[in-house]
């Protein structure tokens, strides 16, 4: 198994108002969030992002992971539920020549990629990944995989395993007590698989996930 390491300390910190928003959500917004649209990108709070707009976020998160794998303009980068592709915007970015590659289930979020990311991202589903084995350098997740059912989550996991060739990074939604516990139910909005700590680590060495990895905790 590989490391729990936060590579995503750099990014900005959100203040969330869980029990607020806890009083607010239906079934409805779960279900208008899972069809991974407008809504859930640029619509209402409630149901998502509440308009995801490149902001230089994801900068400094992509140079840690320049900086903790050795990336250079030699390797190859894929982004597993890329969304509007601005992580590997700003890959392109501090390094330039480096190989990027997205997928995500959302056609909305494809169409609305940078133009220089664009010829490098498509629609596609983490369980079956469209890439021969052993692709990439590096392959990230970030807040992506726990939105399947566990099954198949399980298979995109062994799936970023086979088209990996050196490394792989995730988060998850997760919690290490009750408190934490209690706030991912009232929070969670789109994910279908979310456990433990402890309970995704066995899930890992199950399915032979020896990337790195680290957690979603609102």
């Amino acid at each position: 198994m590989g490391k729990e390491i936060n590579l995503l300390e750099t990014s900005p910190k959100i203040d969330r108002d869980v029990e607020g928003r806890f009083k607010q959500i239906t079934d409805e917004h779960h279900r208008i969030a899972r069809q991974f649209g407008k809504a859930f990108f640029d619509g209402d709070r409630l149901v998502g992002y509440g308009g995801y707009k490149y902001d230089g976020r994801w900068m400094k998160v992509a140079e840690t992971l320049r900086d903790y794998y050795g990336l250079t303009s030699k390797s190859s980068v894929l982004d597993v539920g890329c969304a509007k592709g601005f992580m590997l915007y700003d890959f392109m970015h501090i390094i330039p020549g480096i190989k990027i590659a997205g997928i995500d289930i959302s056609q909305y979020a494809i169409d609305r990629v940078p133009k220089e990311v664009r010829p490098f991202v498509q629609t596609a589903d983490a369980k079956k990944l469209p890439f021969p084995d052993k692709s990439f350098d590096l392959v990230i997740s970030i807040t992506t995989l726990h939105n399947l059912p566990l099954e198949e989550c399980k298979q995109s996991l062994r799936e970023v395993m086979r088209v990996s060739k050196k490394h792989a990074f995730i988060t998850l939604d997760s919690w290490r007590n009750e408190i934490e516990r209690d706030r991912m139910e009232k929070w969670n909005l789109t994910a279908l698989t979310y456990m433990s700590v402890d309970d995704w680590k066995k899930l890992f060495a199950e399915v032979g996930y020896t990337g790195d990895y680290y957690w979603f905790i609102p």
